[in-house]
C-alpha cells in the first residue's frame, strides 16, 4: 500500500507545485530582464561606451546562456533539492552589487552573478516541472512558460518606475521581489525533497527498462534539426521583441505610446499561444505542433512587411501566436529524446535561444543602421520558412514511467 501511494504521488499532476514554478519563473525572469532595462541608466552614470555596454552584454550572456547547459547536466548527476533558492540568491547578490557598482569590472562582475541565477534556475525549474506534470509535461510547460513571458515583460515597467526617475541604487530595492521568490522557492524545494526521496529507490531499475526512443546517432540529428528551428523561431521573435515599436514609428508614424500598445499586443499573443501548444502536443503529438507552429507562421511573416497598419497589427498577432506556441513543445520533444538528462536538455534548449536572441538582436541593429528598419523586417519575414526543416523530425513512440 505504502509503495502504491508513492506511484500515485509521482503520477499525479501537482498543480500548486506547477503554479509556484510559473510565479518563481516570471519574478526571475522580471529580475534578470532588468539588466538589459538599465542600460541608458548605466551607461549615462558611468558614462559607458557602446562597446563597454555590449561587454556587459557579453558576460551577462555567458554566465546566462553557456552555463545553463553545464548546470543541468551537473545537477543530472547530482540533484539537489534547494538549487532553486541557492540560483536566487546568486541574482540577488548580484542586484545589489549592480545597484552601487562604480568601475567597469564592478559592472561585469555584477551581471555575471545575475547571470549565473538564470542558468541554474531554467534547467532545474524545467526538470521539476516534468516532474510535476503527471504526464501531462505539454501542459506543465506551458503554464512554466506563460510566467517567463509575464516576467520578461515586467521588467522593463518595474525599471522606468522605480528606477528611471531616481537613481541607479534603486535597483536593490528588487532584491525584496528576490527574498519573495526564495520563499516561494524554499516551498518548492521541500516538495523537490519528498519527490527525490520517493523515487530514489526507483530511478537504477528505470534507467535499465526505459531506453531513449531513438539510437544514439538519430537522437544527434533530431536534436541538430530541433536547433535549428530555435534559430529560426528566436532571430525572427528578436526582430520584433527589440525592434517593433521602431518599426511602427518609422513605417506608419505612431506614437511611442501607440507603438507600446502594438508591441503589447503582439505580447499578448505570445502568451495565449505559449498557453496552447504545450497541452495540443499532449493531445495531437509534439512534431505536428512544432510543424504547424513554425511554418504556419510564414505565411503571416511573409505578409507583414506589405501591409498596412491595421493588418500590421493582426498579422503580428497571428505570427505570435503561432511561433509561440512551438517553444513548450520543442523543449518537450527533446526532454523525451533523452529522458535522463532532463536538466542537459533544458540547459541546452533555454541557453542555445536566450543566447541566439541576444546575438540576433545585436546584428539585427547593426544592419538596421546601415540597411533601414524595413529592410530588416523583410529579411527576417522569411525566418519562419526554415521550419520546414520539422519534416524531417521522427514521431517519437510514447513512453511512460511505470
Amino acid at each position: 500500500m505504502k509503495q502504491r501511494t508513492a506511484q500515485q504521488q509521482i503520477n499525479t499532476t501537482a498543480f500548486h507545485i506547477l503554479a509556484a514554478l510559473s510565479v518563481s519563473h516570471c519574478m526571475n525572469d522580471a529580475l534578470q530582464s532588468i539588466v538589459s532595462a538599465s542600460y541608458p541608466i548605466f551607461k549615462n552614470e558611468l558614462q559607458l561606451s557602446f562597446q563597454q555596454i555590449g561587454l556587459l552584454t557579453l558576460m551577462y550572456q555567458i554566465s546566462a546562456s553557456v552555463f545553463q547547459p553545464i548546470v543541468g547536466l551537473y545537477f543530472d548527476k547530482r540533484p539537489a533539492a534547494w538549487s532553486l533558492p541557492v540560483g536566487m540568491a546568486f541574482t540577488l547578490a548580484g542586484l545589489i552589487s549592480l545597484a552601487f557598482a562604480t568601475t567597469l569590472s564592478w559592472m561585469l562582475f555584477s551581471v555575471f552573478l545575475v547571470g549565473m541565477g538564470s542558468s541554474t534556475f531554467h534547467p532545474e525549474a524545467s526538470r521539476l516541472t516534468s516532474l510535476a506534470s503527471g504526464g501531462k509535461r505539454g501542459l506543465a510547460q506551458s503554464v512554466f512558460q506563460v510566467g517567463g513571458n509575464l516576467g520578461g515583460s515586467l521588467g522593463p515597467l518595474m525599471v522606468a518606475a522605480i528606477v528611471a526617475p531616481y537613481a541607479r541604487s534603486n535597483i536593490a530595492y528588487f532584491s525584496i521581489l528576490a527574498c519573495i521568490a526564495i520563499l516561494v522557492m524554499l516551498f518548492i524545494s521541500r516538495w523537490y525533497n519528498i519527490r527525490l526521496r520517493l523515487m530514489s529507490g526507483r530511478k537504477k531499475t528505470e534507467n535499465m527498462r526505459i531506453k531513449p526512443p531513438l539510437p544514439p546517432g538519430k537522437t544527434i540529428f533530431t536534436i541538430l534539426v530541433l536547433l535549428v528551428l530555435i534559430f529560426s523561431k528566436y532571430v525572427y521573435m528578436a526582430s520584433l521583441t527589440s525592434y517593433y515599436t521602431f518599426y511602427m514609428i518609422e513605417k506608419f508614424g505612431v506614437t511611442v505610446q501607440q507603438s507600446q500598445i502594438y508591441l503589447f499586443v503582439f505580447l499578448i499573443a505570445t502568451a495565449v499561444g505559449t498557453l496552447i501548444g504545450g497541452p495540443l502536443g499532449d493531445k495531437i503529438g509534439r512534431k505536428y505542433v512544432i510543424w504547424l507552429s513554425i511554418v504556419g507562421a510564414a505565411p503571416f511573416a511573409l505578409m507583414m512587411p506589405y501591409a498596412d497598419l491595421t493588418w500590421t497589427a493582426v498579422l503580428s498577432f497571428s505570427t505570435g501566436l503561432m511561433l509561440s506556441s512551438a517553444f513548450p513543445a520543442i523543449l518537450v520533444y527533446a526532454q523525451e529524446l533523452l529522458p535522463y538528462k532532463l536538466g542537459l536538455v533544458s540547459g541546452l534548449f533555454f541557453g542555445f535561444a536566450f543566447g541566439v536572441a541576444g546575438i540576433a538582436s545585436a546584428i539585427l541593429g547593426k544592419q538596421a543602421d546601415i540597411h533601414g528598419i524595413e529592410t530588416i523586417y523583410t529579411f527576417c519575414s522569411y525566418m519562419p520558412l526554415a521550419g520546414l526543416i520539422a519534416l524531417l523530425l521522427p514521431n517519437l513512440k510514447k513512453k511512460t514511467l511505470s
